[in-house]
């Protein structure tokens, strides 16, 4: 008897070891905008104060384009993820995009208002700010989803749409990355506020990439790092609890031209979605590349950019 009680205690200090070395190892404090500026927000970035937030914001390409194009991008992305259209586009065209709240450098909301009117209205306000009215507007996943309903919102100023892998639409995932899943749990999501394995990431990224070995360390840098700004964990679980579809019997009645791309490797958001879009935005174009995922803007923005040159007009 003495003995099965010493092995039961050798066995639960080797678990209870074995468990703070694991929190040790993954142990992920929040980190300030001041500490990601040095590598994420480079020139041309800059900051500009907008619903009381210091909002992160790239702006590009001749100042005298009447029609810019802006970028929105999806859940847990950042500004970057455009990086490769706009090196493509910017000698010709003036190319604004920015870190929604909830993510990147621009971090959460003290009202924890994600819904998606509100990202309507800021989406709005962030153009007023930079004096522009009439625009281009892009979006990919929940950045597509906003960028419907600012057109919907907004038809006077909204001159173009093109959503790229958009939601919108009650989803019918075939796989989830792994760190939604978790945001989506509330005992578990609350331990990650502290701790968060780099692989979680790694493995997310991964799960939206057609091509997974696209997928490069700095890559996985930039997505962990970004969720790790201050705020931005609890503010993803507040972003799902606000809704991820909705709204979509309002795309019958809207005239904006519209280019539809999608990744034909999508499990996040499957292509059949894709044709419900083509299917509802009347006279809109589908361009799909098969070999590609939930994020083809950045996984292959060479060929992707192409698509939205010839839909611009750009030579």
């Amino acid at each position: 008897m003495k003995f099965l009680l010493r092995l039961m205690g050798v066995v639960v200090v080797a678990v209870l070891v074995f468990a703070i070395a694991g929190v040790l190892a993954t142990w992920a404090p929040d980190r300030s905008v001041e500490q990601l500026k040095g590598r994420w927000a480079q020139a041309p970035s800059q900051f500009v104060m907008v619903q009381g937030l210091s909002v992160h914001l790239r702006d590009e390409g001749p100042r005298d384009d009447p029609n810019p194009l802006v970028l929105l991008h999806g859940t847990s992305a950042s500004l970057h993820t455009w990086d490769g259209w706009t090196d493509a586009l910017k000698k010709q065209r003036r190319v604004i995009r920015f870190d929604l709240p909830a993510f990147g450098l621009t971090g959460p909301k003290p009202d924890n208002d994600y819904s998606v009117q509100a990202y309507v209205q800021f989406v709005g306000q962030v153009m007023d700010t930079l004096g522009v009215n009439s625009f281009v507007l892009a979006g990919n996943s929940l950045g597509g989803y906003v960028a419907w309903s600012t057109a919907l919102a907004m038809p006077q100023r909204v001159s173009q749409l093109v959503l790229v892998d958009s939601a919108g639409y009650a989803l019918q995932s075939q796989s989830v990355p792994l760190g939604f899943r978790i945001a989506r749990m509330p005992g578990v999501r609350v331990v990650m506020e502290y701790v968060l394995p780099r692989g979680v990431i790694d493995a997310s990224v991964r799960n939206v990439y057609g091509d997974p070995s696209k997928v490069s360390a700095e890559l996985v840098d930039r997505y962990y790092e970004m969720t790790l700004r201050t705020g931005n964990r609890a503010a993803l679980a507040r972003r799902f609890e606000q809704g991820l579809s909705g709204g979509t019997e309002g795309l019958r009645q809207l005239k904006v031209p519209t280019l539809i791309l999608w990744g034909g490797k999508d499990r996040l958001i499957p292509l059949d979605n894709a044709n419900r879009f083509k299917a509802d935005i009347v006279g809109s174009e589908l361009v799909v590349f098969d070999s590609l995922g939930h994020v083809p803007h950045e996984e292959d923005p060479a060929t992707t950019v192409q698509a939205v040159r010839s839909f611009l007009k750009i030579k």
